[in-house]
């Protein structure tokens, strides 16, 4: 053990004062608090609900533009495919 102790120097070895160690644990400690609270929030039933109600709303809002597309070319065969069945008759 004196051999892993000895291969230590002194310049590696970082001396704080007691309020650096002590300021430095309340400043992990209020980060992992909110770490946490962040956490809780995330995975709580109603959030998920929300963010779920949220997603929801936000797709049936937006323009279908791929089935307005869609629905205008199925409409102008349908009238093309009429007219040449008329012409026929």
């Amino acid at each position: 053990m004196a051999e892993a102790d000895s291969k230590v120097s002194d310049s590696q070895v970082e001396v704080r004062a007691p309020s650096q160690v002590i300021s430095e644990i309340e400043r992990t400690r209020e980060n992992l608090a909110q770490t946490i609270d962040a956490l809780t929030e995330r995975v709580s039933p109603g959030s998920i609900a929300r963010r779920t109600l949220a997603k929801a709303r936000e797709q049936v809002s937006r323009p279908k533009v791929q089935l307005i597309g869609g629905a205008a070319v199925l409409v102008t065969v349908a009238v093309l495919a009429i007219g040449m069945w008329r012409r026929r008759h």
